[in-house]
């Protein structure tokens, strides 16, 4: 097994290897971020309570202004430049949390770094499908599940020790770690861009490629398979959403959990992902995209229906591992399915795009479900029933028919 793995460190290409880093930092620091912000912005930064989610927002708000108009600059000046860039970028935006007070400065502070953040994670993809055959990018991109979870693991654990000292030193660690992703990227990534495995063009002639304007800026508008796959990736990645957004609520109303224990919670399933992601993604390979994503909704329609049932600890524990599994089966189904959509020369900017899904699962998905908890507590879980399963099944549809749309677009091979 150990030579295995030393086998696979040494022949794997550098840059997909160097991705996964980047990934583990990335995820470290909003593992580490997230929870501990609203203890900071109260107990340290001035910040009412009332303004803390506002601040949420502008994060999510960078990010989901800026990837559809500059998620795909990767493609027009480069991969290396925009990872070294967005990683330090992120890191120092992070890092300058510590000596942030108010909410003006904090706002700022956070809407540059949901714009950095933006162009971060669809060009770390971009960089590994460009450096991995298509055969094997639904491997990597569920290496990548891996080390992002990996980080959210340690983020907290981490985070939770240098609070005892001092809130503000724990956004100098989730930037730290970041800028020293970005270091990495500097002193040892080449360049992807016109190199490595081939894409399928799509059926697009070079000209189309080099368009400018609007359409290339946004393809979702140009390419209805990208915007169908999109619809669909949105509506499920939403509904989703509502399990970290509202178990919080849930769960301390119920008096079923403490804070750090729903903080312990979320740890779980981001361990769970480490532990279990590459079995899933194993077992999976021969399964067909409407089989996996089916299973993704089954499971998370039981995960729904366990908690509209019971708010108990076994409830919450089983519904967060279903939801685990879920995101398992389904995570490394979307970039490969962008991926194998994009012609080579905008694979970023189809990345870009399909990143906007998870900015409006940060930012629509919480206020969406939050407000359905204000209604009723079991609001949520009762119309996410319906909602995740007819997204799963649209998105399993979605994904075949973009698979199919590509092979056809294919030239026949050489005899």
């Amino acid at each position: 097994m150990f030579d295995q793995l030393v086998s696979f460190w040494r022949t794997a290409p550098r840059p997909a290897l160097l991705g996964l880093l980047l990934f583990l930092c990335a995820g470290f620091a909003d593992g580490a971020l997230v929870p501990f912000f609203p203890l900071w912005a109260e107990g340290e930064a001035g910040i009412p309570v009332g303004a803390i989610g506002l601040l949420f927002g502008c994060y999510a708000a960078g990010e989901l202004v800026a990837a559809p108009l500059i998620g795909g600059i990767a493609d027009r000046v480069g991969r290396r430049p925009v990872l070294i860039v967005s990683a330090l970028g992120v890191g120092s935006g992070i890092a300058a949390l510590f000596l942030a007070h108010g909410v003006v400065l904090t706002a700022v502070l956070l809407l540059l770094t949901g714009l950095c953040e933006s162009v971060l994670h669809p060009t770390i993809l971009t960089v590994i499908a460009d450096a991995t055959p298509p055969e094997a990018h639904r491997r990597w991109f569920a290496l990548a599940r891996v080390a992002s979870s990996g980080g959210q693991v340690l983020g907290p654990a981490t985070g939770a020790l240098l609070a005892l000292a001092s809130l503000g030193a724990v956004f100098l660690a989730a930037g730290g770690m970041l800028l020293v992703g970005g270091a990495m990227m500097l002193l040892f990534l080449t360049e992807t861009i016109g190199t490595g495995h081939g894409a399928s063009d799509g059926g697009r002639d070079a000209d189309e490629d080099e368009e400018e304007g609007l359409s290339a800026l946004l393809p979702a508008f140009r390419d209805g398979r990208l915007a169908r796959l999109l619809f669909w990736i949105v509506l499920f990645e939403v509904s989703v959403s509502w399990l970290e957004a509202v178990i919080p609520l849930y769960a301390h109303d119920a008096g079923t959990l403490t804070p750090s224990g729903v903080g312990a919670l979320f740890a779980y399933a981001a361990a769970l992902t480490v532990v279990l992601q590459m079995l899933v993604s194993r077992v999976g390979e021969t399964r067909s995209a409407r089989w996996l994503t089916a299973g993704a909704g089954g499971a998370s329609v039981v995960g729904f229906a366990l908690l509209a049932a019971s708010p108990s600890e076994s409830a919450l524990i089983g519904a967060v591992t279903l939801f685990a599994i879920a995101q398992m089966l389904t995570g490394p189904l979307v970039p490969t399915a962008v991926s194998a959509l994009a012609p080579r020369p905008q694979r970023a900017t189809y990345m870009a795009a399909a990143s906007v899904a998870n900015d409006l699962k940060d930012s629509l998905g919480p206020a969406a479900g939050t407000a359905l908890y204000a209604l009723a507590a079991r609001l949520p879980w009762l119309l996410g029933i319906p909602l995740v399963a007819v997204a799963s099944l649209g998105l399993g549809a979605a994904i075949g028919r973009s698979a199919q749309s590509t092979d056809a677009s294919r030239p026949p091979e050489p005899r």
